[in-house]
């Protein structure tokens, strides 16, 4: 019979620094092959399957996921040396981004309704700002004393972010690139999709608080593409600021988290606007589950180097004091 004390070894055992980063690798790896090897229709004209798409989503739901319950950890530790609330808020931004995801899925996949905008970017917005708030904490916590060449790499992210940004929000036609085809008109979508437009077995709630949340669809996209552009700043500023350091591997993983979401988020802000007939699901958007993958790795990597590091302490004072 096993005992209280073999279950728990057993549990630190699987709950490892090591185990927890080889399975997040591992995950992010199943996910890229899944969308390498199926996000292309074999027939020209064919959508995504079904399958396919409920694919796509748990890898990425399963994702932030974990990293909002590995994030959670951290702010219940008392040894965490960067700040329990900084975990705090990023945890809130991984759970709510869980939930939003949860939502989009229900809206395209369950009642097969266009999401242009849904239920789910109410959570996708609580996460930005969650992000952002994390993020800013972990910076401050830092005195952010930048070398020159360091201050110029953040000077120019700023300006090719906002330079991207101004790009993506203005009209299709307008900076397109010769042999290009945009995605037509907003009037001649709108008329398509009406002419195209499939059954839904979505409740008449639903599809009531659609069609309400429909007209907000280009100030929730601008939303996006501003508060991208923030936390791009910031996790520049935050690979920056832990620059070296023992502590600097987590947040090196927090920045790419952040960098990754950016890609998955420009991509599908230029498809959406950009590409004909465009269905959600293609290879980029892989960088969405990569995202959550390195939010969990970055929080495993703070427990695991602020407890080991208060272990060592301790053994330190006790040795001294015998």
């Amino acid at each position: 019979m096993r005992t209280t004390s073999d279950k728990l070894s057993t549990s630190q055992f699987l709950l490892s620094a090591q185990n927890l980063v080889v399975g997040s690798i591992s995950w992010a790896v199943f996910a890229l092959l899944f969308f390498l090897l199926f996000s292309v229709p074999q027939e020209a004209k064919a959508g995504l399957p079904l399958w396919y798409s409920i694919g796509t989503l748990i890898f990425e739901l399963a994702a932030f996921l974990i990293a909002g319950l590995l994030c959670f950890r951290n702010w219940r530790s008392n040894q965490i040396v960067s700040g329990r609330n900084v975990w705090l808020a990023i945890g809130i931004g991984m759970i709510a981004y869980f939930l939003g995801s949860v939502m989009f899925g229900l809206w395209e996949l369950y009642w097969q309704l266009e999401p242009d905008v849904s239920l789910g970017d109410l959570f996708y917005a609580v996460t930005y700002i969650a992000l952002t708030v994390g993020m800013v904490l972990a910076v401050s916590s830092r005195k952010l004393n930048l070398e020159p060449w360091q201050w110029g790499v953040l000077l120019g992210i700023a300006v090719f972010g906002v330079a991207f940004a101004v790009w993506l929000s203005s009209p299709a036609d307008l900076f397109s690139f010769p042999g290009t085809e945009s995605a037509p008109a907003t009037a001649e979508v709108a008329e398509t999709a009406a002419e195209t437009a499939v059954d839904t077995n979505a409740p008449q709630l639903i599809v009531a608080i659609d069609d309400f949340l429909k007209p907000f669809s280009n100030y929730v996209s601008l939303f996006y593409v501003v508060m991208d552009v923030i936390l791009l700043i910031l996790a520049t500023a935050l690979l920056l600021a832990f620059w070296g350091g023992r502590f600097s591997q987590s947040w090196r993983m927090i920045a790419a988290a952040t960098f990754s979401l950016y890609i998955a988020d420009m991509w599908f802000k230029y498809a959406e606007t950009r590409v004909m007939d465009y269905q959600s699901g293609s290879l980029l958007e892989v960088f969405w589950v990569f995202s959550g993958v390195l939010f969990g790795i970055g929080a495993v990597l703070e427990y695991d180097i602020s407890t080991r590091s208060r272990s060592r302490g301790r053994r330190r004072g006790g040795g001294g004091g015998d």
